[in-house]
């Protein structure tokens, strides 16, 4: 049996460990930059970061795995969804609410968004999207979802950022739009107003946006509502293509993007629901309107 190593051989392998893992990291980050290439690299490069002392922001989020994060939603934005944009000159420099329809089973659609307006907008803007609060609980994604970005959607946290001037994305239709199913596609749910006080709140314009393409990733057919409760899920969607070899991933639509004009609503936050969602309304038949416009104008879902 070895002899316990003593004091200065530990503290040597310790040393020695950590230049290792230094120089690995240091690798790994050379290799993520030659990847996305100068133009990408510059954009990230731009974006200003509120960082703490330990080089995350307040709420976690790292800039060096977001890196990681844009290297595979590039691919999927530009090579698996071919996604086209309109309208980026609408969303503002400083705050913004960006509010959009949900769909597709997967956020890959705020993974778009958040892609072209770090890709396409000049300059580019890094967008802060609020996630389910059930995320919080899951292994790995709990962690994940703050180191690139991600928070969870509680007002406090919104109005926080808000206050940095940052661009946040909002479903108001959560799970019950992400979840839908194929027969319902591009028929908007209804809309929490949770983001219409805020937006009253903290004097946010807000850009309405109509993703068309996420709706026929993945064919749900169904969404059993009592296993998802047994499970502590919010939605348990039936896909029939995950069956199939390769069905896991989304089949490869052609994502469309419309980033509609700002909207500016006066009033007070803390007025009774019924006027609040009045506005709120006008919001929901704002993208309702871009979603039905866009389905008229494309002539195939793959192209």
């Amino acid at each position: 049996m070895r002899p316990p190593l003593r004091m200065p051989q530990a503290a040597k392998v310790l040393a020695f460990a950590e230049h290792a893992r230094e120089r690995v990291r240091r690798g790994m980050d050379a290799t993520v930059d030659r990847w996305l290439g100068d133009d990408a690299r510059a954009r990230f490069d731009q974006l200003a970061w509120h960082e703490t002392s330990g080089g995350v922001d307040p709420f976690g989020f790292d800039p060096r795995v977001a890196k990681y994060a844009v290297l595979v939603a590039r691919a999927l934005y530009r090579d698996w969804f071919r996604a086209e944009v309109r309208g980026l000159e609408n969303v503002p420099d400083g705050r913004v609410l960006l509010i959009s329809n949900h769909s597709g089973q997967l956020p890959l659609d705020g993974l778009a968004i958040a892609c072209a307006l770090l890709l396409d907008r000049q300059p580019p803007r890094f967008v802060r999207s609020m996630v389910e609060r059930w995320t919080a609980t899951l292994p790995f994604v709990s962690v994940l979802c703050p180191r690139v970005g991600q928070i969870v959607g509680v007002p406090e946290n919104c109005a926080r950022l808000l206050e940095d001037e940052e661009a946040i994305l909002v479903f108001p239709e959560g799970s019950k739009g992400i979840s839908k199913p194929f027969s319902q596609r591009y028929k908007l749910t209804e809309f929490g107003i949770g983001f219409m006080r805020l937006a009253l709140a903290t004097k946010t314009p807000i850009v309405p946006v109509a993703v068309i393409g996420a709706e026929e990733q993945y064919i749900s057919v169904a969404d059993l509502q009592r296993v998802a409760r047994v499970l502590g899920m919010p939605a348990f969607p039936v896909m029939p293509q995950l069956l199939i070899p390769g069905g896991f991933l989304p089949l490869p639509t052609k994502y469309r993007l419309e980033f509609g004009e700002p909207l500016v609503f006066t009033g007070d936050a803390d007025d009774e629901d019924a006027v609040v969602e009045e506005k709120a309304l006008v919001v929901k038949r704002t993208i309702q309107s871009m979603l039905n416009r866009g389905l008229k104008e494309r002539k195939s879902i793959f192209r």
